[in-house]
């Protein structure tokens, strides 16, 4: 019996020092320099160009002004240089930009300020991991180019093993971001749970993903739910937490990820195509892979597809 518990503890020993390498593999692997040698490229899209409406006027002439919020890598993230914006995101908004034949200008912002901005015309598009609500395609036009996908995680030595449905999460305090899908998800979960007669959900709000982080591992919470790529990185490199769940942006509806630009501006079509054009080249599967995000890939981009309902 002693032999077989050994090993056992060796077999666990040998599993945890596999996934920690694996781990600081993953967290290295990301290149996280200015210069970005490694992004794919894309050629003129003569179809997408074709597409854009001629009486569009650019934020400046043959550019496309894109606002990007550096909120977590590998979505989006600042480079060493502590100024370029770097990251999937930034992948493919690059790739759009040349599909069309035009500069880009990746323009740093906040996520409560996007919205405005847009409107106001201060950008062409956004491409910072929106998703597609029926509240937002009343303001804005959207183009698909990534599933949407949330992950739950928690501390290492949780007892929490799952989080897949609104009753997993009852009672629970978790930490989401304010103004988000994810949040609107929680909140609805919330609203079935206490109808069933289940405790409540506790949300709770912090600045980003470091203080969410943090406050985690100081026990202040159950567990955190945001998007799920940055967390997968938060993971891999501290090897403190880890996923015990992941749930589509729409749950179960579908709620994807999209270039975002002004109602009725006319761009959308123009940015499907080229994004479609790209995944069918394969530039797109290669922005994706090289941010280990390639569990997120669409197999084609939709123009204003249904999105998560007002609830």
């Amino acid at each position: 019996m002693a032999s077989l518990r050994s090993v056992a503890i060796g077999i666990v020993r040998a599993s945890a020092i596999l996934l920690l390498s694996l781990r600081i593999a993953f967290a290295a692997d990301f290149d996280f320099s200015p210069e970005q040698p490694g992004r794919p490229q894309a050629k003129l899209d003569n179809n997408a160009v074709a597409a854009l409406p001629k009486d569009y006027k650019f934020v400046r002439d043959g550019v496309l002004t894109v606002a990007i919020v550096p909120f977590a890598p590998p979505i989006a993230t600042y480079a060493t240089d502590a100024k370029t914006v770097v990251g999937a995101d930034a992948d493919i908004a690059s790739l759009v930009a040349e599909s069309l034949g035009l500069k880009l200008d990746l323009q740093p912002t906040a996520w409560a300020d996007w919205p405005l901005g847009l409107a106001s015309g201060k950008y062409d598009a956004v491409i910072s991991n929106v998703g597609v609500t029926e509240a937002r395609k009343e303001k804005f036009d959207f183009s698909t180019y990534r599933l949407g996908l949330h992950g739950f995680y928690v501390r290492n030595d949780s007892p929490i093993v799952a989080i897949r449905e609104p009753k997993d999460a009852a009672g629970l305090k978790i930490i989401t971001g304010s103004g988000t899908n994810q949040e609107r998800i929680l909140l609805e979960w919330n609203k079935r749970n206490v109808a069933a007669g289940l405790k409540p959900i506790e949300l709770q709000y912090y600045d980003d993903q470091s203080a969410n982080v943090l406050a985690l591992l100081a026990g202040r919470a159950d567990a955190i739910f945001n998007p799920n790529g940055p967390l997968a990185y938060e993971a891999a490199r501290n090897g403190k937490i880890h996923s015990i769940g992941t749930v589509n942006a729409g749950w179960p509806l579908k709620s994807d990820v999209g270039v975002t630009t002004r109602k009725g501006s006319g761009l959308a079509e123009a940015l499907t195509i080229a994004l479609n054009d790209l995944i069918s080249n394969g530039q797109y599967a290669a922005a994706l892979a090289r941010w280990s995000l390639a569990e997120e890939a669409l197999p084609r981009s939709e123009t204003n597809p249904p999105g998560l309902p007002n609830f």
